[in-house]
């Protein structure tokens, strides 16, 4: 019996305060080939900042890329994000190896 290996993949998240936000730095990870497929959903998030407990509408990102690209996704996020403190976070996931090849294809790695 042999073993055959998952591809891996990348995720980065993120939440930004406005669609806008959410649209641009969605599009723009796209376009500077640092993710192959940015998904933004609407979420509710409850936090203490600077004091004072918030709940408010924010906008997750969830960016796909390879795991060698995550960095570069991290840094370039953190660039261009609004907030003072951005949440980025990564994580490994095991892909399809259909989907694994289309990513792969479309990330600068």
């Amino acid at each position: 019996m042999h073993s055959t290996s998952t591809p891996q993949l990348a995720v980065v998240t993120t939440t930004v305060a406005s669609a806008a936000d959410a649209q641009r730095l969605a599009a723009g990870a796209v376009q500077a080939r640092l993710a192959a497929c940015v998904q933004v959903e609407v979420i509710a998030s409850h936090y203490v900042w600077q004091g004072a407990q918030h709940e408010d509408a924010e906008w997750r990102l969830v960016c796909k890329t390879l795991p060698q690209a995550a960095g570069a996704l991290r840094a370039w996020l953190r660039a261009q994000h609004p907030y003072e403190v951005p949440q980025l976070l990564t994580r490994t996931e095991q892909a399809e190896t259909d989907y694994a090849v289309w990513l792969a294809q479309q990330v600068d790695g």
